[in-house]
């Protein structure tokens, strides 16, 4: 995944607006990333892959599945709910 993908689907929130919360917010708890436009208030689908970038020293770097990988396993989460 890079920088310019969504990561929260529901609102659109692409990877790198989380980043740059992360840094210049220093949010406490992975929770305070929902005042990042929304992100992971919605299905819940990209609420472990904000916590890793939360808990991440260098979120920037942290691996993440590629985008139509990313939406593919989201559709099967959201079928299972």
């Amino acid at each position: 995944m890079n920088d310019d993908q969504t990561i929260c689907l529901c609102f659109d929130v692409p990877r790198r607006k989380v980043i740059q919360f992360i840094r210049t917010q220093h949010p406490k708890s992975a929770s305070q990333l929902s005042e990042c436009f929304g992100a992971g208030t919605g299905c819940g689908w990209c609420r472990p892959f904000l916590k890793r970038l939360w808990e991440s020293e260098s979120p920037e770097s942290e691996s993440l599945p590629a985008a139509s990988d990313y939406a593919k396993a989201r559709d099967e989460y959201r079928k299972h709910q």
